[in-house]
């Protein structure tokens, strides 16, 4: 087998640590990816855009990540891609050429573009007060570039495990109807997008993850066939097994036999996992079909305003006092409201931190005025000396725009990329038909018939994340042999019941098996109301979810 081409993830989301790249680099890999937009990204990037034209991408790529580094990126050779160009991604490139030619390094600079769709009317958006349009873009362009000779390639909006995808079809000279090949190479992007959530961070395990100081970021060695091996760079925290692999793998996924990415569609039920070296797991088996002939369009507008308020309350009866004084506030905003002639809350909630004598009561209300939550944040300090005693400062007030999001497709043929402002022609391709996805078998192995009940936890990792309205938990079993007893208890009126808080009507649970890595994945649509943006809870991202379903009853 040829060597393999080694791709480093050095970034999650565009805040993240700022030790991956350094690290990456000293581990001598070929590329790294930096994936920035997350859906609530491109929103915020977009209100930027509309405060300074000139602006609408993270200062982060050259304040941290790629300009400390320019000099040792030049010398080594390993290149970038990122969508760090967010909502504007010429002024990025603009700014990065500048950089480099004033450190006169010999690195060529290519930008992709053709995903920013503002300007276009869509009826699934508002009128008025939209911030953002960007469709999901492919690996191809990506490729097109690297071909070009490019070192950093800059992007808009493109599918975060195109990122990976685009060095893979470049080197190893996959087609566009090489689908086995790009439904491997799009399971490398998507195991290491998220960075070190695949080398220990957030594992169900966490106990055995050492180092989270210096937590290893993650390494995809892949080859020509679409197989890879996922490890870490050497001597740094954090673990590859099994369990992470697995956990990230179903991460933010709905449907596993129906990822789609605008390249191919891909069946994550065929993927099989090896240990077959400390911190070293070989992926294989993804099964590749042909796209869709559309792509995905996220939308961002603005969607009023919102206050956020903590209220520290202690003492006996702690909680009972910080709920009574919660409807209180919310009563005499209401009261102030209706003094200037306003409409009640669009929304307010009141969600309680802690237990017992100690409370932080997190307040927040919605509102299409911003004088109507401004009134409401200033009002906060009152409750010191007029409400629950045991009331301590009020702390952590904000007012902030709500960003409202909508997703929606439209036909692939009618978006067109460019690399440098230039056209890509190129064959398009589709041809998906759902009657090409052969579901599998429900275990057929009897779960076990013991009358005793032992945690979902000694039986299985979870993972759960958000897309949109949607919940998803990944399940999967530690044994084999553990799989049946975990898809007979966690039915979906089961699950249903066990997460019925989450749903404001009928819950919407649909579970599917994933044999390959003996797991299931469970689905909640519309279970985070507003999504990661609007939504009020403690824990817009899901994250907590998959931990809340370890102490499910499951018969052992």
């Amino acid at each position: 087998m040829t060597a393999p081409v080694r791709i480093g993830g050095g970034s999650a989301f565009f805040i993240d640590s700022a030790m991956a790249v350094p690290q990456l680099l000293g581990a001598g890999v070929d590329y790294i990816i930096l994936d920035y937009l997350a859906e609530g990204a491109m929103g915020l990037l977009g209100r930027m855009r509309v405060a300074d034209p000139a602006s609408g991408f993270p200062s982060d790529f050259m304040d941290v990540h790629i300009g400390p580094f320019l000099g040792q990126i030049a010398a080594t050779g390993t290149k970038f891609i990122a969508n760090a160009g967010g909502v504007n991604p010429a002024d990025l490139a603009t700014i990065v050429r500048a950089r480099v030619a004033e450190l006169g390094l010999d690195l060529k600079i290519a930008c992709i573009a053709g995903d920013d769709l503002m300007g276009h009317p869509f009826p699934e958006l508002p009128t008025s007060g939209v911030t953002s349009i960007n469709a999901y873009l492919g690996a191809f362009p990506i490729a097109s570039a690297l071909g070009q000779g490019a070192n950093i390639v800059i992007t808009g909006r493109v599918v975060d495990s195109a990122l990976a995808l685009g060095p893979l079809i470049h080197e190893f000279g996959w087609g566009p109807r090489d689908f086995t090949q790009l439904a491997g190479g799009t399971v490398a992007g998507h195991l290491i997008e998220c960075g070190a959530q695949v080398t220990g961070g957030t594992f169900t395990d966490w106990r055995a993850v050492e180092g989270w100081a210096n937590i290893g970021s993650p390494i995809a060695e892949c080859f020509a066939d679409g197989t890879c091996v996922i490890t870490k760079p050497d001597g740094t925290g954090g673990l590859v097994n099994i369990g992470t692999v697995s956990e990230q793998m179903l991460y933010e996924v709905g449907d596993p036999q129906c990822y789609f990415v605008p390249d191919v569609t891909c069946d994550f039920s065929t993927v099989s996992l090896a240990q077959i070296g400390e911190n070293r797991v070989h992926v294989s088996g993804a099964t590749g079909y042909p796209p869709t002939d559309t792509l995905k369009v996220c939308g961002t507008f603005d969607h009023g305003w919102r206050t956020i308020a903590y209220q520290p309350v202690i003492g006996p009866a702690a909680l009972e006092k910080a709920a009574k004084q919660a409807e209180a506030m919310f009563e005499r905003g209401r009261m102030m409201l209706r003094g200037r002639n306003l409409g009640d809350w669009r929304r307010a909630e009141a969600v309680m931190i802690g237990s017992s004598e100690e409370v932080i009561a997190k307040l927040v209300v919605e509102h299409d005025e911003i004088l109507a939550v401004q009134m409401f944040a200033r009002e906060q300090f009152s409750a010191i000396s007029a409400m629950a005693p045991g009331t301590s400062v009020a702390f952590g007030v904000q007012v902030q725009p709500v960003m409202g999001m909508v997703s929606f497709l439209v036909p692939k043929a009618d978006i067109v990329a460019t690399v440098d402002g230039i056209a890509l022609a190129g064959e398009t391709v589709s041809g998906f038909d759902p009657a090409m996805v052969l579901r599998p078998e429900f275990p057929t192995a009897k779960p076990a018939s013991g009358s005793s009940e032992t945690h979902l936890e000694s039986l299985a990792f979870t993972r759960s994340g958000e897309k949109g309205e949607t919940i998803n938990i990944a399940v999967i079993a530690r044994k084999p042999e553990y799989l049946p007893s975990l898809r007979a208890a966690l039915t979906e009126t089961a699950v249903a019941t066990w997460f019925a808080d989450l749903f404001e009507g009928e819950a919407q649970v649909t579970v599917y098996d994933v044999p390959g890595i003996h797991a299931i994945n469970i689905v909640l649509d519309g279970a985070l109301p507003g999504g990661i943006n609007a939504s009020q809870r403690l824990d817009p991202a899901a994250k907590s979810i998959g931990q809340r379903l370890l102490h499910f009853p499951v018969k052992a």
